[in-house]
């Protein structure tokens, strides 16, 4: 998931904020305002709301800690990791690799809801320490906001220990599937298969409780469990995916040859006599005898109709050295990742500093195609 705000950066991880996060955060704080000043008619409205918001800031921050340990794990066990998102229904680290083996993937999948467990239970104990009982209403602003994180941190990790992929809970039971098994594949689509049927009780059950009176709460249940059955059922197709292309090298299926532009050329040029009458998407920018850099058609949205008769196609080309390649040796799997991750649609083959094509995702699709041809 892409981030649209960056926060900063914490231990050299990307934090960052999805849109849907702000949506969320209006309504969390909204509905801790009501809690609040229910459970403390005394309070004034100062107080209700200064709480709420604060508690709303703390939550959020025991998320970022939660996919932190996620992260911390993977990394320690040499999986690179880019950002944490926060978004509408909680948090995902971005892991740039898969776990290699079970035992990696069991704790990677285990340090969030532990991470979340420790933080519940650290805020209780402040909170307890500072007066509060099981059986008494916390009456101080700072012991409320206490309790609450406590409570909500626990709940987080027992919700995410639900044995449905893709959640920590559906991690670990892959894990223990793949550990048992031996196959990895067989254990995501069965952990996959288990997170479906997890994801339609909820958004049945969510459904009931919004048709019968519970309000947003059902209604909001039944979008978690949406949510759930369109990632179980991503990662299902993703094993089909890549063991379709296991085994396939991008040296084997590149074929996108790239045309050769001066630089001096007119993006008017370009446009006319290029684009419009060839309908080819990779177009290459030599100088010197050598790649200078790339263009697509897509890089003409980038300058206005009016300037470009004057503007060569120098000044927009993205240089070489700025260019995210992949190598005829890297494998079809790792360099459709690779355009995930970097959200792109292509990449440029390079090999001895020369491009050798390009490849596309609909090229990644044509090959899929015709092995499933064959295999019918």
């Amino acid at each position: 998931m892409q981030p649209h705000l960056i926060l900063g950066r914490i231990a050299g991880i990307e934090i960052g904020l999805h849109y849907s996060w702000l949506i969320i955060a209006v309504l969390l704080t909204l509905s801790l305002g009501g809690h609040f000043a229910e459970v403390n008619p005394n309070w004034s409205a100062a107080v209700v709301w200064a709480a709420s918001i604060v508690t709303g800031v703390l939550f959020f921050a025991s998320i970022v800690l939660h996919e932190m340990a996620h992260a911390l794990v993977a990394r320690s066990r040499g999986l690179p990791v880019r950002a944490i998102t926060l978004f509408a229904l909680g948090g995902v680290a971005s892991i740039e690799k898969d776990a290699a083996d079970a035992k990696t993937e069991f704790w990677m999948g285990i340090a969030g809801p532990l991470a979340s467990v420790g933080i519940g239970l650290m805020c209780a104990g402040l909170a307890y320490a500072s007066g509060w009982g099981l059986n008494l209403t916390p009456d101080s602003p700072p012991m409320a906001v206490l309790v609450w994180l406590g409570y909500i941190n626990v709940m987080l990790a027992a919700f995410n220990m639900i044995p449905g992929f893709p959640l920590d809970g559906g991690r670990v039971l892959r894990a223990v599937i793949w550990w048992a098994t031996g196959q990895a594949d067989r254990a995501t689509k069965i952990a996959a298969r288990i997170g479906q049927g997890v994801a339609i009780t909820f958004m049945v059950f969510g459904l009931w409780q919004f048709l019968g009176g519970s309000g947003f709460g059902g209604l909001w249940m039944a979008l978690i469990g949406w949510f759930l059955l369109d990632a179980a059922g991503s990662a299902y197709a993703q094993v089909d995916l890549i063991a379709g292309l296991r085994g396939l090298r991008v040296g084997d299926i590149v074929s996108e040859e790239c045309v050769t532009l001066d630089p001096r050329m007119t993006l008017q040029t370009f446009a006319d006599d290029y684009v419009l009458r060839t309908g080819q998407r990779c177009f290459v920018v030599r100088e010197g005898g050598r790649i200078a850099g790339l263009i697509t058609p897509a890089d003409l949205r980038h300058v206005e109709r009016e300037r470009w008769p004057v503007t060569p196609v120098r000044d927009v080309m993205r240089p070489v050295s700025s260019l995210r390649t992949v190598t005829p040796e890297t494998s079809v799997a790792d360099a459709l990742h690779q355009m995930g991750r970097d959200d792109v649609n292509q990449l440029p083959v390079m090999s001895d500093g020369e491009m050798r094509g390009m490849l596309s995702r609909g090229r990644i699709l044509q090959v899929l195609q015709a092995k499933s041809e064959l295999s019918m």
